[in-house]
C-alpha cells in the first residue's frame, strides 16, 4: 500500500511541473511541428489525469513520463533547460 502512495505522490508531483513547465512555452513562437508536440503532451498529460483515476498508475506513469519528454524535447531547442 505504501508504494501505491508513493507513486501516486510522484505522478501528482509530475503533473505539477508539466503544468509549470508548459506554462513557461506560452511565451515562445512555436513553428507548426512544434506545435505539434506540445498538443501531443498535452494529450499525454490528459491521459495520466484519466488513467490516474482509474488507479492504472503504471499507464498513468508512463503518460505523464511522456508528455515530459516531448515537452522537455522543445524547451531544449529554446534554450530553457
Amino acid at each position: 500500500m505504501d508504494d501505491e502512495k508513493s507513486t501516486v505522490n510522484r505522478i501528482k508531483k509530475d503533473i505539477e511541473l508539466f503544468t509549470k513547465n508548459i506554462k513557461e512555452i506560452e511565451s515562445i513562437e512555436l513553428d507548426g511541428n512544434e506545435k505539434e508536440i506540445i498538443e501531443r503532451a498535452k494529450s499525454y498529460f490528459k491521459d495520466t489525469e484519466y488513467y490516474l483515476k482509474k488507479r492504472d498508475l503504471i499507464t498513468s506513469f508512463g503518460c505523464i513520463t511522456y508528455a515530459h519528454g516531448l515537452l522537455d524535447a522543445i524547451r531544449f531547442i529554446h534554450g530553457m533547460i
